[in-house]
């Protein structure tokens, strides 16, 4: 059964943001993404990731700034346009986009060596989270990284005038007590004065 939060970003809801997101690339944007995940990635270097997804691509923001530094990319996203707006972007050329969301990852055990969210985690309902990291933990050869928004306890919001579609916690907190064999390599924030994302903290974890 598709949760509402799926179904929201199925919907037409998921298009118009998707829309504005489109409006985000820029030269400048795009920059200051590539700083963001030359941080995230500092110490991903043991070895170096070949193959990275996306779990909530969107359009893609993140994938064309990974280009720069991981040659096989991946992309799994719930809502149709933005998956098609992906494909079509000639710029994302060899980027494999699947159709689908983060509870049942269609990729073997251990078959991708990043695996990642940006911004998603958050959309996600508490009673259902545990599937969604399970299934990127699962997937993760070697790390995981997740950028979300922080609260030290966990916390909904509202959004966009509606109840039920934005949680806050220590997302690095949930990882390690659902997955204690995953090891902190580094964590950080992202100051949206100078950086891409929208105040969010991350953490990149070694699967080991």
């Amino acid at each position: 059964m598709v949760s509402k939060q799926v179904e929201l970003w199925q919907s037409e809801f998921g298009e118009s943001y998707a829309q504005r997101n489109n409006n985000r690339i820029t030269e400048e944007n795009q920059a200051a993404l590539l700083r963001d995940w030359a941080k995230v990635l500092a110490h991903a270097t043991s070895p170096r990731p070949e193959s990275a997804l996306e779990v909530g691509c969107n359009i893609g923001r993140n994938l064309l700034a990974l280009r720069h530094f991981i040659p096989q990319l991946h992309g799994i996203e719930p809502n149709r346009f933005c998956c098609e707006t992906a494909r079509n972007n000639e710029a994302l050329s060899g980027v494999v986009i699947q159709d689908g969301e983060g509870s049942s990852l269609p990729y073997a055990d251990n078959s991708i060596d990043l695996v990642f969210t940006s911004g998603v985690l958050i959309h996600i309902a508490p009673n259902h989270l545990r599937k969604t990291v399970d299934e990127i933990v699962r997937v993760a050869r070697r790390y995981v990284v997740c950028i979300e928004y922080f609260s030290h306890e966990p916390v909904e919001v509202e959004y966009h005038g509606m109840s039920g579609f934005l949680y806050k916690r220590d997302f690095g907190r949930y990882y390690l007590e659902r997955h204690p064999g995953l090891r902190v390599l580094d964590y950080g924030f992202l100051w949206q004065e100078l950086d891409s994302a929208d105040n969010a903290n991350w953490w990149l974890f070694a699967k080991e």
